[in-house]
């Protein structure tokens, strides 16, 4: 039924609390659910962590990509053997058991759905001013440039049907954190139907985002797209997953 895609960086403070909390989440959904870790270019013990949990649960799984987020969600997503492939922040700073927002019944009738932090009923918490402001900011160039009409593009949730999913990331090309706008606009391109889902929140210290550094590189990626698609790059043969 569902598969949840975990990219994983340097990850081995936040990630045990992570997997335990969906573990537990699991133990109580009346389907059945796969956890999929992807490691990508980790120096510190992920990989070591991310293992030793897939011993004790066999519906985990551990994988290896390329350095990139966009890199390891697409990894995952041609390993999952989900009907739905839901990819997943390592931090969890949206409650796990809010993915029930995002499948039947509560949802029907999308190809993919968003996690909103902007959406009416959702809720931010903790979050520093600055942060919402560069956040704000980097929206109005994706509503601009590359996906209008969605109030947040950037949460770290997302859910794809396997089809839809199947056909949009092998057009993938930005590896990095703008892989998601990529692949939004791609999904549009294509008809796909998209919604966003009220989410709640909560901003963690820990951050892996550079408000300065990575929005300025994440402006770029959005011409990137723009350029690409002008190119025919979403027209042409797409690159077909690794066996």
């Amino acid at each position: 039924m569902l598969s949840i895609i975990i990219p994983a960086y340097n990850e081995e403070q936040r990630l045990p609390g992570s997997l335990d909390k969906i573990i537990q989440w699991r133990e109580t959904t009346p389907y059945a659910v796969e956890i999929i870790i992807v490691e990508n270019g980790s120096s510190d013990r992920t990989t070591e962590i991310a293992e030793a949990y897939a011993r004790q649960y066999p519906n985990i799984r551990v994988l290896h990509s390329e350095k990139g987020k966009g890199a390891a969600v697409r990894a995952g997503i041609y390993a999952g053997r989900g009907e739905y492939l839901f990819m997943c922040d390592s931090d969890l700073s949206m409650p796990i058991s809010e993915v029930e927002k995002f499948l039947p019944p509560q949802l029907n009738g999308y190809d993919i759905a968003i996690g909103s932090r902007e959406a009416p009923g959702a809720q931010r918490f903790n979050e520093p001013a600055y942060r919402h402001f560069m956040g704000r900011v980097f929206n109005f160039i994706v509503r601009t440039l590359a996906v209008p009409g969605f109030s947040d593009t950037q949460a770290g949730f997302k859910m794809f049907k396997r089809e839809a999913a199947l056909e949009i990331f092998p057009y993938q090309t930005i590896m990095g954190w703008t892989f998601d706008v990529e692949a939004l606009y791609i999904a549009l391109k294509q008809g796909k139907k998209i919604v966003e889902v009220p989410i709640h929140w909560y901003f963690d210290e820990d951050s892996r985002v550079d408000p300065l550094r990575d929005t300025w590189r994440m402006f770029w990626d959005v011409i990137t797209i723009r350029i690409n698609d002008r190119r025919g790059v979403y027209d042409s043969r797409p690159h077909q997953p690794a066996d």
